[in-house]
């Protein structure tokens, strides 16, 4: 295992971790923090898990950080009898909140997938003060110049689901895919920081225990997006982009945040899909701004 370079702040805020039943479905969580502290509730990306906003959590202590696994993901059950689709994502996480007991006002952040999540529970009523979206699915996956990846990935899920189960999901877990997906998304010049990107994909990218979730979500992944959401959304939000994102260009999120009735726009330099992993504390530091400032976004 390599270690985190962000494990020594992590390791000054208490952590704890809860099972609760959701509707239905064993969700799997855990809380940072002071327990009396401001709340944050994180939701992670596709085929992650909590560890994968963990270097972010560790730029912000002072507040209680509630982070679940998503169902299908991690250590929490899949759905039982709802397919993995952004509907069923959003109605667990407005039940989730209700369950673990938060009653008053929080901030909802959603990474890459998990701002989709996000983004469709809040435009369907969920109610946070605040919206922050790291790395936003800001235009669909399927169109504009990074459209050649995302139908290579297609096929590879597809072929995934076509294969038996024993081979497929085999596919999903080959560790040759994941590393190549690890390189692309990678932009950091470190060779230190980029050894121990690839190890967490290696050790949390295929943390699932049922194909048909995975291939359910990927599906919805590549359907939604936050555009879909944005115009139903009130409350003040704010999107961090990647310059060099290779999912959704910055032409798409800069013409995304016109569409919220009061979002700003931070642009991280140089950096791409993964600013969880290689610019936590800018990150961290454009968000504090964000919470802090008495104004409206």
């Amino acid at each position: 295992m390599i270690a985190s370079p962000y494990a020594e702040q992590l390791a000054r805020i208490p952590v704890r971790r809860h099972r609760v039943d959701v509707a239905g479905t064993e969700t799997a969580w855990w809380e940072y923090g002071p327990a009396d502290a401001p709340v944050l509730v994180l939701v992670h990306g596709f085929r992650g898990d909590h560890h994968g906003l963990e270097p972010v959590v560790a730029q912000l202590p002072g507040f209680r950080i509630v982070s679940p696994d998503l169902p299908g993901f991690g250590e929490s059950a899949t759905f039982a009898g709802r397919p993995h689709d952004i509907e069923a994502y959003a109605d667990w996480l407005a039940a989730f909140i209700d369950v673990v007991g938060i009653t008053g006002p929080y901030v909802l952040l959603g990474h890459s997938f998990g701002s989709i999540v996000a983004a469709a529970a809040v435009a369907r009523g969920l109610a946070p003060e605040r919206l922050v979206l790291v790395n936003p699915i800001g235009a669909p996956a399927l169109e504009g110049p990074r459209a050649v990846m995302t139908r290579l990935a297609v096929l590879y899920y597809r072929t995934a689901a076509a294969l038996p189960e024993r081979a497929g999901f085999a596919l999903l877990r080959n560790g040759a895919i994941v590393r190549v997906m690890s390189v692309t998304m990678a932009k950091t010049r470190s060779k230190t920081l980029r050894r121990w990107i690839h190890d967490q994909h290696d050790r949390y990218f295929s943390a699932f225990g049922d194909r048909d979730a995975v291939l359910e979500a990927f599906r919805a992944s590549v359907s939604h997006d936050v555009s879909e959401f944005a115009r139903d959304i009130r409350v003040p939000t704010l999107l961090v982009a990647a310059e060099r994102d290779d999912v959704t260009p910055i032409e798409a999120q800069r013409r995304l945040v016109t569409l919220f009735a009061d979002a700003k726009l931070e642009v991280i330099p140089e950096v791409g899909h993964l600013i969880h992993y290689e610019t936590p504390g800018d990150a961290a530091a454009r968000i504090l701004r964000f919470l802090r400032s008495g104004a409206r976004a």
